[in-house]
């Protein structure tokens, strides 16, 4: 049975339920959970086993590599850049990065960077790993890359190529990388165990990654048994040239060992961030108010931060998505708590977010990295948020 630390508030109690329900069966290996209402903690949960290899113990302290959460991370600086006046939101991107007006693209604003209107997911030819970890090869790329769309009438994700566009931005604009802002503006004040860029006397604290590939592998199958709905997506995936594809193939190898220590110690501001559920969660819950006698963003500030600035078909991921400048914003059936709530997920099952309308702000990470529409253990914590706080 595994063994499950940490404290619950009186009347969170399902979240704990939840969060013992999802290693078995739901599938869990090392994972933690943690929420904030009202600027306090009323869940810090943790179980499980970080190193599958050597059954290392998840502790309160381990590290977990949360992919695509980071960008909720990285939205943060760039909105708190421009409550300071260091960055203009609605200013051509080539203000701050003269060579990004190549091709055409002098005229895109840092918004639509933020918002994955700018059409810059993919790259020609993509770079070598090891160039694109070094940054200045990558953002050079970028910055010479013509657009898959005219900025501005679309919206795709940038799943990979987001990082080092608007980690760009925030190198120019501030005079010092995203990884670098956020450890001085942002984790320091608030005491978060929480890093773009992982310091190497940190290495031995982050958890091991495991993968369950999706119950049913939808493009080994005939395309006449794909279910209607999700043709038009196998379609893409199958096809090594569709924008689905070509959008997380930017580097060569296609392939991220985000287990590596050179990947971790890189900075990619759209999925590498490494850090704790806590961390999280309390990063939220100072975006929406004050913890500690820290607060994050003024309300204006957020309010800008999280209104709609895309919506619909999403023409990377090819089903509807809504976001705000940065954040991700609630689609009916999603992991959040509101439809005020905004936040991130990450690859296989990490999410944070935050939810104003009812106090909350919520994190969980784990090492289980699980594919495909059968993972339901963020949506069963969020559920169970959601109960608790009526």
């Amino acid at each position: 049975m595994t063994t499950i630390d940490g404290e619950v508030a009186p009347g969170f109690e399902p979240v704990r339920e939840a969060f013992v329900a999802n290693f078995t069966p739901h599938g869990d290996i090392g994972a933690a959970v943690c929420v904030y209402q009202h600027g306090r903690p009323v869940v810090d949960l943790w179980g499980g086993v970080a190193d599958p290899e050597t059954g290392r113990p998840w502790t309160r302290d381990t590290l977990q590599l949360v992919y695509s959460a980071t960008k909720g991370a990285t939205a943060t600086a760039a909105h708190m850049m421009a409550e300071r006046g260091m960055l203009n939101l609605d200013a051509p991107v080539a203000r701050y990065w003269p060579e990004f007006a190549a091709s055409g693209k002098a005229d895109i604003p840092v918004r639509w960077l933020l918002s994955h209107q700018a059409g810059l997911v993919a790259l020609d030819r993509p770079l070598p790993l090891a160039e694109a970890l070094s940054w200045e090869p990558m953002v050079a790329a970028l910055a010479a890359q013509r657009t898959q769309w005219t900025p501005g009438t679309a919206h795709g994700y940038h799943g990979r190529t987001w990082g080092w566009l608007v980690g760009e931005v925030i190198r120019r604009a501030a005079g010092r990388s995203t990884g670098r802002f956020f450890a001085e503006e942002i984790a320091r004040p608030l005491g978060l165990d929480f890093f773009i860029g992982l310091p190497e006397g940190e290495r031995d604290r982050v958890s091991r990654m495991a993968y369950r590939p999706p119950a049913v592998d939808l493009t080994a199958v005939p395309a006449e048994s794909v279910p209607e709905g999700l043709r038009e997506q196998v379609a893409a995936w199958r096809d090594p040239n569709s924008l689905s594809n070509r959008a997380f193939a930017v580097t060569n190898p296609a392939a991220i060992d985000f287990d590596s220590p050179e990947v971790q110690a890189a900075e990619l501001p759209s999925s590498n961030g490494i850090g704790t559920a806590r961390a999280l969660a309390r990063m939220y819950a100072a975006l929406i108010g004050e913890v500690d006698g820290v607060r994050l963003l003024a309300p204006e500030t957020l309010a800008s931060a999280t209104k709609e600035q895309a919506s619909g078909k999403d023409q990377v991921m090819l089903i509807p998505s809504r976001f705000g400048t940065g954040y991700m914003l609630p689609m009916e059936g999603n992991a959040m708590t509101g439809p005020q709530s905004f936040g991130h997920t990450g690859r296989g099952g990490s999410l944070a977010f935050a939810d104003p309308q009812q106090g909350i702000a919520f994190g969980y990470v784990m090492n289980h990295i699980v594919s495909g529409s059968d993972d339901v253990r963020a949506a069963t914590l969020a559920e169970a948020v959601r109960k608790a706080v009526g």
